[in-house]
């Protein structure tokens, strides 16, 4: 941006406000138009063009799309890693009531809040660019030992081995992915999160009599 003699130069702090405006920009852009596209069909220029900017300015953000596709991942699902764990801690311990009910209205309260970033990843969770593919499974999976590692807190877990608690805990994040592409697919929420919950009342019944049997000969 110009100035004219006499006027201030922007400053550093505004240059990196300003960077850090157009680097949102450009997300959120992809965000809207990956609502009826998948990411390996998007095309850089679209996204510069719905924000207003050379195609040039994209490489001072993104190497290329992969690039800004593992950034919007990092946008879905960072924030969730605190209140995730968060629910699970403050709603007591094992698979009462309280706790799936708890984890249930997580997912719905995430679909209702974020739904193109919860559509963007039940797209590209199995979608066509690895970079993304990758990042949003290595979310996941951190999701997943972040729920064992409060898992192995409690009494429940008494004779656990750590795989198995990783195991699962896996299928809880595993559930949670599935239950929020569901609530994508419909209008009405209730069957989805009634079934969800009978889902995880089931995972807690296994999870009560797991060590009441020997272990397979492999294990």
């Amino acid at each position: 941006m110009s100035h004219t003699l006499g006027d201030p130069a922007p400053t550093p702090g505004a240059r990196q406000a300003q960077k850090l405006r157009t680097r949102q920009a450009l997300l959120d852009a992809a965000l809207r138009l990956l609502a009826e596209q998948s990411l390996s069909s998007l095309g850089l220029r679209e996204v510069t063009r719905a924000v207003g900017v050379a195609p040039t300015a994209f490489y001072r953000h993104f190497r290329d799309i992969a690039d800004l596709g593992v950034a919007l991942v990092e946008e879905a699902l960072g924030s969730l890693h605190t209140t995730l764990v968060a629910t699970l801690a403050a709603t007591g311990e094992g698979d009462g009531e309280e706790r799936i009910a708890a984890a249930v209205e997580l997912i719905v309260a995430y679909v209702r809040a974020y739904p193109a970033h919860a559509r963007f990843i039940a797209r590209e969770q199995h979608g066509g660019v690895r970079r993304v593919r990758e990042a949003i499974g290595a979310q996941l999976a951190l999701f997943a030992r972040e729920v064992a590692a409060q898992f192995a807190k409690e009494p429940e877990a008494v004779g656990w081995s750590e795989d198995d608690l990783l195991m699962l805990a896996r299928m809880y994040v595993d559930h949670m992915v599935m239950t929020a592409s569901a609530l994508l697919e419909t209008d009405d929420a209730a069957p989805v999160t009634d079934t969800a919950r009978r889902q995880l009342r089931l995972v807690s019944l296994g999870r009560r009599h797991w060590l009441d049997a020997p272990p397979p000969a492999d294990r």
